[in-house]
């Protein structure tokens, strides 16, 4: 078993530090926020996930893992920190710099620095430089240069793992292994394969970074693609959810399910990557991404037009989270809309979301916004607008929204299961019927 050191204890530092540990590993991880270290230190994690509580107070308990302010010694150095964008849609790599110049002064000879950070290709060898600028006294890896010795071993590892699946898909997911030198991906291999169980792929550095990249692009090009259709339904009077259900009938055909943008931290993020390293080359992901990044400002539009039919209209709205059955708010396209319409003092605002306990800060000091749960929110509502498909909203009954404008961007009205309910004839603003009476107005977002 291995001493490990976690650089960055959030979505994905923390889940991986508890997995190490569980698997007999020492595993010290710092954190610069003090209140995160404080609330894993005492066994809770400051964020939802399934199965995370137990597994952290295990960690803790037999004293396996600890949180703290700075790093430690240890043979592995995982970093598991923020690759944010900066203005212009470039890529902020501050946080892995800060997090290298952070282990420098601890590495030893024989360490393997990790980096599981999404990140654009060349980041590896980046953090492999500010550590020979640091340490001149140890010899570092140049990018496939088989035939040199070098002290310490650097590896990519992009993270794979999705929120609310987050435990399971640590184990069982693929990892990439790309080192730096085939000695590197070595030295990642020794250390995944003490918990993952499925495949390990080593490639190298480069290729890893690109891989995680065209992983994302790959997913934001196909939602693009959706929400590309469901603009286009809303303008031709077709349902979208049906006509996705039909043409998926096809076999060789799998179109995936509109939404109201892209969030969280990766597929909203990553694609500016690519972009950002090849502009000329990548006309394609760039348009989606443009694609997912406007639809936000459609829906707000939508409800806007909806809205100036009410003197001082209500707006419920489902979901504040960026995906379902999780609490991340990370690059929400539901909270952006909800911010941006709470703005216009013209409407008072109720926001639902199971999974959050109090308004987020960007909608704490808005006057016209409270945090209530579904029933007040559809009792007051005089329009409703569902943005995140957690499970509890589709056990709603769809006759408690009869007499409601109603805008559906996710498809909880709309979807297979309730075609039985409730019978949608398009995407524009017209009376749709069903066997329980009448939605008054039912909008395709």
């Amino acid at each position: 078993m291995a001493n490990i050191c976690v650089a960055g204890l959030g979505y994905i530092g923390l889940p991986t530090a508890a997995m190490l540990a569980s698997r007999g590993h020492q595993v010290t991880g710092f954190d610069i926020n003090t209140e995160i270290v404080s609330s894993i230190n005492s066994g809770h994690p400051h964020f939802h996930e399934p199965d995370l509580q137990m597994l952290l107070s295990a960690a803790i308990s037999t004293g396996r893992l600890r949180a703290q302010t700075e790093p430690a010694e240890a043979d592995y150095y995982i970093l598991a920190v923020p690759t944010p964008l900066i203005e212009g849609n470039k890529p902020d790599l501050s946080y892995v710099e800060a997090a290298c110049r952070s282990i420098a002064p601890y590495l030893q000879s024989g360490n393997t620095v990790i980096l599981e950070s999404t990140s654009p290709v060349g980041t590896t060898e980046r953090m492999c430089e500010i550590i020979a600028g640091m340490r001149p006294d140890l010899r570092v890896p140049h990018y496939m240069d088989e035939g040199e010795v070098s002290d310490i071993y650097a590896c990519h590892c992009p993270e794979r793992i999705l929120p609310g699946q987050m435990l399971r898909e640590l184990v069982m997911n693929d990892r990439i292994i790309g080192g730096v030198t085939d000695a590197c991906a070595k030295r990642g291999v020794a250390l995944y394969e003490t918990f993952v169980q499925s495949n390990l792929l080593v490639t190298d550095c480069r290729t890893a970074e690109f891989v995680k990249l065209i992983e994302n692009a790959y997913r934001d090009v196909n939602i693009a693609f959706a929400n590309e259709l469901s603009l286009i339904c809303e303008h031709l009077g077709i349902d979208v959810w049906q006509a996705i259900e039909l043409a998926n009938r096809h076999p060789r055909v799998k179109i995936l399910q509109p939404g109201p943008g892209v969030g969280g931290h990766c597929i909203a993020i990553d694609p500016w990557f690519i972009v950002d390293s090849a502009p000329n080359l990548s006309p394609m992901i760039r348009t989606a991404r443009e694609v997912n990044h406007r639809k936000p400002q459609w829906v707000v539009g939508k409800v806007r037009a909806l809205a100036r039919r009410f003197r001082r209209p209500v707006v419920s709205f489902y979901g504040l989270t960026y995906k379902p059955d999780v609490d991340d708010l990370r690059e929400s396209p539901a909270l952006e809309i909800v911010r941006d319409l709470a703005l216009d003092g013209s409407l008072r605002v109720l926001a639902c979301d199971p999974y959050i306990r109090s308004l987020p800060a960007i909608l704490r000091d808005l006057p016209n916004v409270r945090l209530v749960g579904t029933e007040e929110a559809r009792r007051e509502a005089d329009i409703v607008v569902f943005l995140v498909g957690h499970r509890q909203f589709h056990r709603l009954e769809s006759n408690g929204f009869l007499n409601k404008v109603v805008v559906d961007t996710v498809g909880i009205l709309g979807s297979p299961q309730r075609r039985q309910d409730v019978v949608s004839v398009g995407a524009r603003t017209t009376s749709a019927t069903s066997n329980r009476g009448t939605i008054r107005k039912r909008v395709r977002a």
